[in-house]
């Protein structure tokens, strides 16, 4: 069935475009860059970007917790990944790292969410509820990492009652094997649209 993006309904997530992950010199930039040069990753973002702000879509940033000295001190069952996260100051609050890369800025119009502790843009965070007050109803999930951050947004996004669409192209993982999970077999339990670029940007001129 041929997708339509309302811009009415419709809002463009961006989960974790932090220079970290986007950008040369990043610290989780290695793991994504040979996967995010082969399906142009960074071209695709921008192409998404720019096409969700022309055709009235708004862009709502999803951002992971910015780490700061002292956080998870004292807390119960911390996640393998937040400890990491937290040791190696993945995303420093003040820092180049946890900036928006440069061409992801903030801009007028835009929402930025409260940040998420793990995986899920939504759980703890000011996401629903600042969706809901724009009566958005579908939302077009971009960023990274694939089998992480986005699957979590997604799926509790599916829970909530959103319509929930995946980008192949406009996303990553740390190996193949992560990323055909994320896209052809977790993806189709929860997702109802599964698009590439092109025909994401397609549906979204039409």
């Amino acid at each position: 069935m041929p997708q339509s993006y309302d811009p009415k309904t419709t809002a463009l997530l961006c989960i974790d475009f932090y220079n970290d992950f986007l950008s040369e010199g990043g610290k989780l930039w290695p793991m994504v860059k040979t996967m995010a040069t082969e399906l142009k990753l960074l071209d695709n973002l921008r192409t998404i970007v720019k096409t969700s702000r022309e055709a009235g879509i708004t862009v709502f940033h999803v951002p992971h917790h910015r780490w700061e000295a002292g956080d998870l001190q004292n807390w119960k069952n911390a996640t393998p990944y937040q400890l990491s996260g937290m040791e190696r100051q993945i995303f420093a609050k003040g820092t180049w790292g946890g900036e928006f890369h440069d061409d992801f800025k903030v801009q007028p119009g835009d929402v930025v969410a409260t940040e998420h502790w793990a995986s899920s843009g939504f759980p703890n965070t000011d996401l629903d509820i600042q969706l809901k007050r724009r009566g958005k109803e579908k939302i077009i999930l971009v960023g990274l990492l694939a089998n992480t951050c986005l699957e979590a947004t997604g799926r509790i996004g599916m829970e909530l009652g959103y319509h929930v669409t995946l980008v192949r192209d406009a996303t990553a993982a740390r190996t193949p094997e992560a990323m055909h999970a994320a896209m052809n077999i977790n993806g189709p339990t929860y997702a109802h649209a599964i698009l590439t670029t092109d025909e994401l940007v397609g549906a979204m001129k039409v």
